[in-house]
């Protein structure tokens, strides 16, 4: 492993090279973590942050799994409040703050989340909208985000609801209601920007490396691009598998939920870069909602359906479920969507705890925990994106606990810690790079900037973005560059398109993408 001089924070081909090297000889190290989805990168992080030798493998990519599909949103707890769980909402608010304030301001940004009201009922649905989003604005002060980033919520007349949301058809329209919450730009930037961290922090972040057994402190790797397999110890061995954690550890219990969402072009609704909220039928605490997204699209989601049998790697969306999602939106739109507008799907499956919380899977709680399986692996399990610092904490604060003589290891640093490329939002509006760029990669914007040019990808995806994916944020293959490091394979099309342009990245590189 490495130290964070001597490296710095880059993740690439050659970096995994040198450290599958260190990693297959070394003979031990402190904290071996299983997964390379948002809670594993945060444990890794919180681990070398601490000063303790840490090593990550992931069987496939960064944010292969469930955390590239979730809803981008870092919610600051409400949904919690109405069920009556007051602990996790306000863990919500004050990990949704740290994030939005400190830790990665330039992959977060407030979102305007608007509810039209129509006639009749308006009145009735308002003050019942309206009291939710007040108890969630009682926690944003609780936990001092600025009123200046998050912003008070309050009703909105029908003019200016039409502005925002010029999609909705107008007959009835009596107004709105408008609440504030995060978002996330992009999970899957996110959980890069993590593994970077940590990496800049001394921790072996290697991807295609899968842990094929594991008992007490010993673990069996394999680097799935030659099939070689070594043996390593840890003091503390940690599976962050999320709702796979059952494949290497016996005893751990889940009940995946899946998140189904439609990918439509931003135009079909307006243009409106604000979340249109839509109750579901029947419901007095589910919503349909959109999000605007990076590449001129906008997601719109979320199923809630409990999932058995057979865990699949990627979830798909179903028949009935992408009808739910449109019949729910239009019942607000001038202009219905129809599956023609339907550029693409993606669905997650959640990691709920077993035997807490009771009815559908929506009403589970997305606390977290850390159990020890029978073989010796502790398991971080549940949660939820907001909270995946909370979680590693949590996670390594147990681990030493366990695993290490008291006094021995230094408290968590997370909440202070800043992700590579972060910067006030005050600093970066004045980073001398183009506005997408900064949106993307913060500070760092000026060094992508500078590479070379070379032939642009669907959407106005620049050689440059490719080639930065290469060099610096870990893509091996063609398939990590479109699907994970970019977004553009949440469109298939679009990706096609873009397969000659990521391969001309990898060539500028000097790097050959590995076929697996």
């Amino acid at each position: 492993m490495t130290g964070p001089q001597e490296f710095g924070t880059a993740l690439n081909a050659a970096r995994r090279s040198r450290e599958l090297d260190v990693v297959s000889t070394v003979a031990d190290v402190d904290v071996l973590v299983i997964g390379g989805g948002i809670t594993g990168v945060g444990l890794a992080l919180d681990a070398a942050s601490r000063g303790l030798r840490t090593v990550l493998v992931e069987r496939r990519d960064l944010a292969y799994g469930t955390s590239r599909w979730s809803s981008k949103l870092t919610h600051g707890g409400l949904r919690y409040l109405a069920s009556g769980q007051f602990a996790i909402a306000h863990e919500s608010a004050a990990e949704r703050h740290l994030l939005m304030t400190r830790i990665a301001p330039h992959l977060t940004r407030p979102l305007a989340q608007v509810m039209p009201l129509y006639r009749p009922g308006h009145v009735r649905r308002g003050a019942y909208v309206g009291a939710g989003y007040l108890l969630g604005d009682a926690l944003r002060r609780v936990v001092r985000t600025p009123s200046g980033l998050l912003r008070a919520p309050g009703a909105l007349g029908r003019d200016e609801t039409s502005r925002l949301l010029p999609a909705l058809r107008d007959d009835d329209l009596a107004g709105a209601v408008r609440g504030w919450d995060g978002q996330v730009i992009d999970d899957a930037r996110l959980v890069t920007a993590v593994a970077r961290t940590a990496a800049g922090h001394g921790a072996a972040i290697l991807t295609r490396c899968a842990a094929v057994a594991v008992a007490g402190e010993a673990a069996t790797l394999r680097d799935e691009a030659t099939g070689r397999e070594f043996g390593i110890r840890a003091r503390a061995i940690i599976s962050a598998a999320g709702v796979w954690a059952g494949e290497l550890s016996e005893g751990v219990h889940l009940t995946p939920s899946r998140g189904t969402h439609l990918v439509v072009d931003t135009v079909r609704l307006g243009g409106a870069d604000v979340s249109l909220t839509v109750p579901i039928p029947g419901s007095s605490s589910r919503f349909v909602f959109t999000v605007p997204a990076p590449h001129g699209r906008t997601y719109i989601g979320l199923t809630d359906v409990p999932t058995e049998g057979e865990i699949p790697e990627v979830p798909v969306a179903t028949d009935p479920e992408i009808d739910m999602l449109l019949n729910t939106v239009n019942q607000v739109l001038h202009t219905p969507l129809t599956r023609d507008d339907v550029r693409g799907t993606f669905a997650g499956l959640r990691p709920l705890l077993q035997g807490v919380g009771s009815g559908e899977t929506s009403d589970l709680s997305r606390q977290h925990a850390v159990i020890e399986s029978d073989n010796g692996v502790l398991n971080v399990v549940g949660g939820k994106l907001t909270t995946y610092r909370r979680m590693a904490e949590d996670g390594i604060d147990e681990a030493v606990r366990r695993r290490f003589a008291p006094g021995s290891v230094a408290p968590s640093r997370t909440r202070t810690l800043p992700l590579v490329g972060a910067a006030t939002r005050r600093e970066l509006a004045t980073v001398p790079a183009p506005a997408r760029f900064v949106r993307r990669f913060g500070i760092e914007a000026p060094r992508v900037a500078a590479l070379s040019a070379g032939a642009t990808a669907s959407r106005g995806v620049s050689a440059q973005e490719l080639e930065w994916g290469v060099v610096a944020e870990g893509a091996l293959t063609i398939d990590d560059l479109l699907e994970r490091r970019t977004r553009l394979g949440l469109v298939a099309a679009e990706a096609d398109e873009s397969r000659d342009a990521a391969a001309a990245a990898f060539a500028r590189a000097g790097v050959v993408p590995l076929d697996v």
